[in-house]
């Protein structure tokens, strides 16, 4: 079907006014009511809300518009409506004759009304970012749309269907040439002729049928859900109803996705799979898809440039303009054969041809073994931060080399830790080829016959007669690999080469560099060396290993010493994320939660980052444990010297265990001067509750609310936190009494009047004394931890402390989570608060996640446990662990780690409450040093917790590159505790990727 630009002019609306609305409604709907202009670029479109509470929209055609298509628009919602009647639809009302379309004549010209049933919702055509299952969601309706349509038959119209995609090349070709932009005019012919030639292998078999042809964000409605998010629940507009490729339709879909915030091609792959498991996608829609996505994009631009040409104040044509070349820009950022191979891999079609058998060895003087760096995430040889050096693979190599003495590789498909950067999740670390150091000049021969043309002065291209292409880097080039044996340039003409032909000399290098092999089928770019994980499969499919060019394969070719092939390393050590969760969830229970719904898989730590096995870094924002940083050189070493030295239990004597006692006696105030060492927090509660039953000679325990402290009989009998129990409160056994959570921000006093808090827990424990079971101990953190860190009201502590020991009882501080340095100001938690308590409990920060616990408290009340006979741990202060509590605290000391968390912490709690100020999401930020909390509400009157946005907020921060998680008995609260090494820039880092989040979705 022929287009020129005439065909895309649409005759103006006649004028209508208000009086003919009116009756049309009244006469020809049987309707009266108010009446609102919608606005509209070629129709009339009316909001009517009647006098019974009725609402409507009232659609009056242009006059072109074809009556029979406007009556299979009414039917197609009815279609859609029989086959999911829970959707969203635009239902039309017969007219008082029956009709749906009603006939009228308004200045001499006949128009064409129909009256629909106003569908709420809210489109999002905006910018703000989409969440996958919000893409999902997308690609559903469009899959349910196309499934549901299938049967439908409509009549076609005489005039070229405008959106039609069959039509887009011819689109393109009439309106380019009216944009002003001629760059990117010639840009977007150029990629519209490209995605029109891939259409035509397979167009043929692409299925036609009745589409709804705009299914976008914008002719979606949503409704928020629990979480925030804009899930669509209605599809509207069908005025681009006819028929089309069925896969057109989700070609359209994806494209809308495009310009969303934060998009990227593989943005589309969640609307790709929903759309399949409804309606299978065939072979050759397939490898339509992405051409029409680059098409749809094209048309967008072209059309919106001629629209603000001919109608220059169209401000909804002007605002769209970047938005539609946003798209355009995304559609043609990645090469469609990488695209398509990757659409085939999301819906499991993948299956991309190998590479042409070599049929001459591509290193035939090649002599010795070959060694293979391992670059890889779990790689040895980059340990304590090796693998941030610019110059990591070269020393690596160099090291390799000389051991080996004749040659190095490295290996194709392999996620290198080396090409991971903090700050930049999206790296690109996936290795497209092979690069490769020898000690002695070898030389490279054509695997296969081919097409030969030197591309730079140091590499040359041999390209196969079936669209495979050996790209070699890093080689001298000799003579006979140029049609002139003269010009080092790049040559104009093509020289054609047989099998074993000489294309140039693999030379050892003064400054170390390696010679790149790279096999590709892309026909008219080169493909880059290293590429981001997110479009591995596709990349793969289209840049295979070339290990199988190193050895021939025609059995008359006299064998010669050949590099081992390596297969392709897409994770190390050999298994996807996603298998290994199926692994995690056969053998491990499964009540041992893991963070996030679809979990990275992290394989290595290095100081306030985590890397997952494709080579992402995260920044952790929630590692109390680790409170040095992940991957500590001295920590490691001196595990590492110790281990070879000796590891037994503490009944034998060494010094190690002494050292550390002493240690943690000496930062404790006096008094406090004997050490109980064991494996965990859980265990040094319970110990430090069983101390107070013995000293006390009774049981009965006062816990406070909101709080967690363990998962031993004893410490999970204290612990009242719902969110880590249900039923933690129904639960209780009956010598545990809880004191209301002194919680100043959302309790039951707030602000100033949380000092009221003190005074009732005192009155609390005195009245326990009074009826006959005062407590043997009062047990609290002193920085309030499971509530998002959070400081307890002035003299909490004091008063509360001063009531259990006037009722004979024993205050223990849990400084589990909050002792060793994080609150920056103070060492201890209790010392906030000016108090000193009678045993104390630490855990987490003291191992830096080591199991690794202590009980600290008097040389008289330990005594006491001889009534209960004698304690043991079987690895409590064993030399190791003994080792890696000194070590912790050299550390804490030697790198001014608290000091850091007073610093750094106070920028970032800036930070954080300047967000507060923009974010009104934010209601609260709490806690001081490393020890924050954001917490998060619907309402900042009635403090409504956000719990579902904050569960979908940590899920958007890990796609931005930070791992953080909710806390808080409503989980409501980022918990923010990283490792005291924190730097600025990883707070600042941050702050950004929150104040991202709130801006532009989640």
């Amino acid at each position: 079907m022929g287009f020129s630009a005439a065909d895309w002019r649409v005759p103006a609306m006649v004028a209508v006014d208000d009086t003919t609305v009116a009756a049309v409604l009244s006469e020809r709907f049987g309707v009266r009511g108010t009446v609102r202009d919608l606005g509209s670029q070629q129709d009339r479109n009316y909001r009517v809300r009647t006098e019974s509470g009725g609402d409507h929209v009232l659609k009056m055609a242009n006059p072109v518009s074809d009556p029979a298509t406007l009556l299979a628009q009414v039917t197609a919602a009815e279609h859609l409506a029989a086959a999911d009647p829970a959707l969203r639809l635009p239902r039309a009302r017969a007219g008082v004759d029956g009709d749906f379309v009603q006939r009228i004549t308004v200045g001499g010209v006949a128009l064409h009304c129909r009256l629909f049933d106003y569908v709420p919702g809210e489109p999002i055509m905006d910018s703000r970012y989409l969440a996958p299952r919000v893409v999902a969601r997308l690609g559903e309706l469009a899959g349910c749309t196309t499934a549901s349509l299938a049967g439908l038959d409509m009549p076609d119209t005489d005039r070229p269907r405008l959106w039609d995609l069959r039509n887009a090349a011819d689109v393109v070709e009439a309106l380019a040439p009216f944009m002003t932009d001629t760059a990117r005019a010639e840009r977007v012919m150029r990629e519209a002729r490209a995605a029109h030639a891939r259409l035509r292998s397979v167009e043929a078999r692409l299925p036609v049928q009745v589409i709804h042809g705009d299914l976008t964000d914008n002719n979606v409605v949503c409704e928020p859900g629990p979480d925030g998010r804009p899930m669509p629940v209605g599809v509207i507009d069908f005025g681009d109803l006819g028929h089309g490729w069925a896969v057109a339709e989700l070609a359209v879909t994806c494209a809308s996705v495009l310009h969303h915030h934060g998009s990227t091609p593989a943005s589309v792959l969640p609307a790709v799979r929903a759309f399949h498991a409804v309606r299978p996608l065939a072979g050759p829609e397939l490898d339509a898809l992405w051409p029409l996505i680059v098409l749809r994009t094209a048309v967008l631009v072209v059309s919106g440039q001629y629209d603000v040409l001919q109608d220059p104040g169209n401000e909804y044509a002007e605002t769209a303009l970047e938005r539609e070349w946003a798209m355009f820009e995304a559609a043609v950022s990645v090469p469609t054969e990488v695209m398509t191979a990757q659409l085939r891999s999301a819906v499991g079609h993948l299956a991309p041809p190998g590479p042409p058998a070599a049929v001459h060895p591509l290193l035939p003087d090649l002599v010795g073994g070959v060694e293979t760096l391992d670059l890889s995430v779990s790689s040895t040889a980059l340990h304590e931060g090796r693998w941030l050096a610019s110059d990591a693979e070269d020393v690596l190599a160099a090291r390799a080399l000389e051991r080996n003495g004749t040659a190095v590789r490295t290996r194709h498909g392999e996620y290198r830790l080396t090409r991971s950067r903090p700050g930049e999740p999206d790296a690109a670390t996936l290795a497209l080829g092979t690069e490769l150091r020898v000690a002695v000049p070898t030389a490279v021969r054509a695997p296969w016959a081919g097409s030969l043309v030197r591309h730079s002065p140091d590499g040359v291209t041999l390209r196969t007669e079936d669209g495979w292409t050996l790209v070699l880097d890093g080689i001298d080039v000799g003579p006979d690999a140029d049609a002139e044996g003269a010009n080092a340039g790049v040559i104009a003409s093509n020289r054609t080469v047989q099998a074993g032909a000489p294309l140039g000399t693999v030379v050892p290098r003064p400054d170390g560099s390696a010679a790149h092999l790279q096999l590709s089928r892309l026909a008219d770019r080169p493909a880059p060396r290293t590429v981001p994980p997110e479009l591995a499969d596709g990349w793969l499919a289209v840049c295979p290993d070339p290990a199988a060019l190193f050895e021939p394969a025609a059995p008359d070719v006299p064998a010669a010493p050949a590099v081992p092939a390596v297969p392709a390393v897409r994770t190390e050590p050999g298994t996807t994320a996603a298998s290994l969760l199926e692994r995690r969830e056969r053998s491990f229970a499964a009540v041992q939660e893991h963070y996030f719904d679809s979990p990275p898989r992290i394989e290595r730590g290095w100081r306030e980052h985590l890397v997952d096995t494709e080579g992402r870094c995260y920044l952790d924002m929630l590692n109390n444990v680790t409170i040095l940083g992940h991957g500590h050189p001295g920590l490691s070493e001196a595990v590492h010297q110790q281990w070879q030295r000796l590891n037994t239990n503490s009944r034998f004597h060494y010094e190690s265990v002494v050292s550390l006692s002493e240690r943690l006696a000496a930062l404790l105030p006096d008094g406090l001067d004997t050490v109980f060492l064991v494996n965990s927090g859980s265990e040094a509660v319970d110990l430090a509750l069983r101390l107070a039953w013995a000293a006390a000679g009774r049981q009965d325990v006062v816990a406070v609310g909101e709080a967690y402290h363990g998962w031993t009989y004893a410490s999970d009998a204290v612990s009242t936190s719902v969110a880590d129990n249900p039923g933690a409160l129904a639960s209780r056994p009956d010598w545990v009494h809880v004191l209301p959570a002194p919680n100043a921000y959302r309790g039951s006093h707030r602000g100033p009047d949380a000092e009221r808090y003190g005074p009732l827990a005192a009155d609390s424990i005195r009245e326990l004394a009074r009826s006959g079971r005062p407590p043997a101990a009062f047990i609290c953190e002193p920085y309030y931890g499971n509530a998002g860190g959070m400081a307890l009201p002035d003299g909490y502590l004091r008063q509360v402390y001063e009531a259990t020991r006037a009722a004979g009882g024993l205050c223990v501080a849990d400084e589990v989570q909050v002792g060793y340095g994080r609150l920056g100001s103070h060492f201890w938690g209790f010392e906030q608060q000016g108090v000193v308590p009678d045993i104390v409990t630490v855990a987490k920060a003291m191992g830096n996640g080591h199991p690794l616990g202590a009980v600290i408290t008097s040389k008289e009340i330990a005594d006491t446990y001889r009534s209960q006979g004698y304690f043991f741990s079987s690895a409590g202060g064993s030399p190791v662990s003994s080792v890696v509590g000194l070590t912790v605290l050299d550390a804490l000391r030697d790198e001014g780690l608290q000091e850091n968390a007073r610093i750094v912490g106070g920028h970032l709690r800036d930070r954080l409450l300047e967000l507060a100020d923009r974010h009104p999401l934010i209601g609260a930020v709490h806690g001081t040093g490393l020890y924050l909390g954001v917490e998060f509400v619907r309402d900042r009157a009635t403090l409504e917790p956000a719990a579902e946005e904050t569960a979908a907020i940590c899920e958007r921060l890990r796609e931005l590159g930070v791992v953080v998680q909710p806390t808080s008995d409503r989980l409501c609260v980022l918990k923010i505790k990283p490792p005291l090494c924190l730097t600025r820039e990883s707070a600042d880092r941050f702050a950004a990727v929150l104040d991202d989040t709130l801006t532009h979705g989640w």
